[in-house]
């Protein structure tokens, strides 16, 4: 079932803290994203906008989707909770090797 409203967007406290350190052009891309894919977070699979992450190279994000801003070179991750229609956004940083990736990880206790 297609969800025709907008997702509750929350921040893990941590991401909330990567929103902050971004200077205001990366900022305002960001939040550009996140409204997008906020119509709808759902799997590409599913008809959405998100990107499945799985358990590559030893970090599993199973469960987790991202959204890449190939020209700024960052990477959001986040999880979708369907039972409260919620998008949780995990981390939001440079993609640098797969240090986003694994700092996700961390934040989710993986």
């Amino acid at each position: 079932m297609l969800k025709l409203s907008s997702w509750t967007i929350s921040y893990h406290a941590e991401a909330l803290k990567d929103v902050e350190g971004l200077d205001g052009s990366v900022k305002q891309q960001v939040a550009k994203a996140i409204r997008k894919v906020q119509q709808n977070p759902l799997p590409k699979s599913e008809g959405g906008y998100g990107v499945e992450l799985g358990n590559k190279a030893g970090i599993d994000l199973s469960g987790c989707l991202k959204i890449k801003l190939k020209k700024a070179g960052f990477r959001i991750v986040y999880q979708i909770q369907r039972e409260e229609s919620q998008m949780k956004i995990i981390i939001i940083a440079m993609r640098a090797d797969m240090e986003v990736y694994k700092e996700a990880a961390k934040r989710l206790g993986r």
